[in-house]
């Protein structure tokens, strides 16, 4: 599952590191929510790249209303090619959500207690994902997003069952290929990526409140860090 994550970076790294010719400005994001809006980078159809504004929970294209995104943020992998509700998007609308972080909770002693994950470094990567464009009755356009999740692995394993799908770089051009729409490739490219190398720490409970948005989502418990059992795991 992921159900919050981050974007903390500054603009122009943004830019540069997901190809993009311009980057709207905009303020640092520590605690991004379902039902909030999110950048997403798209390919036209040229194959250059592009960020749009949507809303994190999909409505599919032939939703009656648009309530359903909210059950709607995350699609799981290995079965959205079979699902009504992800199944064009998963070969005609793929998209990467840029972020630096992303946070879960684990379960312990009748609590859950939140982890902030992110690369080593707090490098800048992407949360692999589908987008969708819905008309309203009264012709209001709505374009909303759904992050991939695949079974955790590594040091993620350690805190949920689950993980967010995060391409590498190098695959950000394959992810985004118009021209790829065969869900047995789309298939065959997901399961070609590695494994993130994973960093984690505690944070404090301001990250439970989505109207929470400051540093102190993401900042180390106490000034703790490390993974669960106090090491790091990759």
């Amino acid at each position: 599952m992921c159900g919050r994550f981050a974007l903390r970076a500054p603009r122009p790294r943004l830019a540069e590191h997901f190809g993009l010719d311009k980057v709207p400005g905009a303020p640092a994001r520590h605690n991004i929510a379902p039902g909030q809006l999110v950048e997403i980078v798209a390919a036209e159809a040229s194959g250059r790249r592009h960020m749009r504004l949507t809303r994190w929970g999909l409505v599919p294209f032939w939703a009656k209303d648009a309530s359903i995104g909210a059950r709607l943020i995350n699609a799981r992998c290995e079965t959205a090619p079979a699902k009504p509700a992800f199944r064009a998007a998963y070969r005609h609308r793929r998209c990467l959500i840029p972020a630096d972080g992303f946070y879960e909770w684990r379960a312990l002693s009748g609590r859950k207690q939140p982890w902030f994950l992110h690369l080593e470094g707090d490098g800048l990567f992407a949360l692999a994902g589908l987008w969708e464009s819905w008309q309203g009755p009264g012709g209001e356009i709505l374009e909303t997003c759904v992050v991939l999740t695949r079974e955790a692995v590594g040091l993620a394993r350690e805190i949920h069952e689950r993980m967010p799908v995060i391409p590498p770089p190098s695959a950000y051009g394959d992810w985004l290929a118009p021209n790829l729409q065969a869900d047995s490739r789309i298939t065959a490219l997901l399961e070609s990526f590695p494994p993130p190398e994973l960093a984690a720490h505690h944070v404090g409970p301001a990250v439970n409140n989505p109207r929470q948005d400051g540093p102190e989502c993401s900042r180390p418990l106490d000034g703790e860090g490390g993974a669960p059992g106090g090491i790091f795991l990759t």
